[in-house]
């Protein structure tokens, strides 16, 4: 997919979120999300289930639904924004649309890397950027698991390595390495990926499904995304391997949660959050979703590395907010070609 294209879809999603914007009435709790409705959908029915307040809530892409917001301003319809990454939050709180979220909701979160450093906005479940691999390709070549995503670059690796270039969460990762390498080094990454004949897929599933069956010996996805697979067949072959040392290719991203400033119910949409940092939400994700929960009372439902444990980049999720320009970093790289 072209960068034109992509940024197509995103204005498309932008619109459609205005069209339903302009129906909705002042009694419910508007919710903008940038999760997929199958992700958060069911948490969300079970709230109003469980406290009675009424939602609306407008789906589409993060990066949409942020621009949205700021193309609104304080006129926006949203209570609550519910994001797919940290750094579409990062943006909101830059620019000053964000309410600020009390000590105890905060206190919630098991790791202040989760959370707003400034209090604006808040984790609600964690996705560990891995290397997911075939054990058995790998032995076959005699190669060894990469110490860092920067050594994917390497002749052993050649045709070898997956990724999906145009989803949200690689864009993440590419925007975390622009912060912790600088621009030059990750355009440089970048190239020599595709001049070592990375193969390109069109999301983090089908990377997964090719390191099964052979055709890579493995790919750059979230972690959760190999315990959907282990849920219909726990004997397939494929592990996960997170990079050690802090490096960028073991960044934990959150899903999170914020309260615009522009909200004329400031009761209701903390009581959201509130609720999507309970134990039985975090239960949910961790069971549902198969992602990290991030209260302390609650633990994964598989069988991962404790996140405390895994070493990952010192940077401030809120940095990650220039998206756009990793898109376009990633279009210069022949990586869309």
């Amino acid at each position: 997919m072209s960068l034109q294209r992509f940024s197509l879809f995103l204005l498309v999603a932008a619109l459609s979120i205005v069209i339903a914007a302009s129906a909705l009435g002042d009694d419910v709790l508007t919710v903008y999300s940038g999760r997929n409705e199958s992700l958060i959908g069911p948490i969300l029915a079970q709230f109003t289930e469980d406290t009675g307040i009424e939602t609306e809530i407008l789906y589409g892409g993060t990066s949409a639904v942020a621009n949205q917001i700021l193309t609104e301003g304080e006129n926006s319809p949203a209570d609550v924004f519910i994001a797919q990454d940290g750094g579409a939050l990062g943006a909101l709180a830059a620019a000053g649309m964000l309410h600020k979220l009390p000590e105890a909701t905060l206190d919630r979160v098991a790791s202040p890397a989760f959370v707003s450093s400034a209090g604006f906005w808040t984790g609600l479940s964690g996705r560990a950027r891995v290397f997911v691999y075939n054990p058995e390709s790998l032995n076959e070549l005699g190669l060894e698991l990469p110490n860092s995503i920067l050594d994917l670059t390497g002749e052993e690796w050649s045709g070898l390595v997956g990724w999906a270039p145009t989803n949200a969460s690689f864009v993440a990762n590419v925007t975390a390495l622009r912060v912790l390498l600088g621009e030059d080094e990750t355009a440089s990454w970048l190239a020599a990926m595709v001049a070592n004949g990375v193969q390109a897929y069109p999301k983090n599933t089908p990377i997964v499904q090719a390191t099964i069956d052979g055709e890579i010996i493995g790919g750059l996805v979230n972690h959760y995304y190999l315990f959907r697979f282990l849920a219909e067949d726990p004997d397939i072959t494929a592990a996960l391997h997170f990079f050690p040392g802090g490096d960028p290719g073991a960044l934990i991203n959150v899903a999170g949660a914020a309260i615009l400033n522009s909200t004329d119910q400031p009761y209701d949409a903390l009581a959201l959050v509130d609720y999507l940092l309970s134990d039985a939400a975090q239960e949910y994700f961790a069971q549902s979703t198969y992602e990290y929960p991030l209260a302390a009372t609650v633990d994964p439902s598989v069988d991962l590395p404790a996140l405390a444990k895994i070493e990952t980049p010192d940077i401030d999720l809120s940095d990650l907010a220039d998206l756009q320009g990793t898109l376009e970093m990633i279009e210069e790289s022949g990586a869309l070609d």
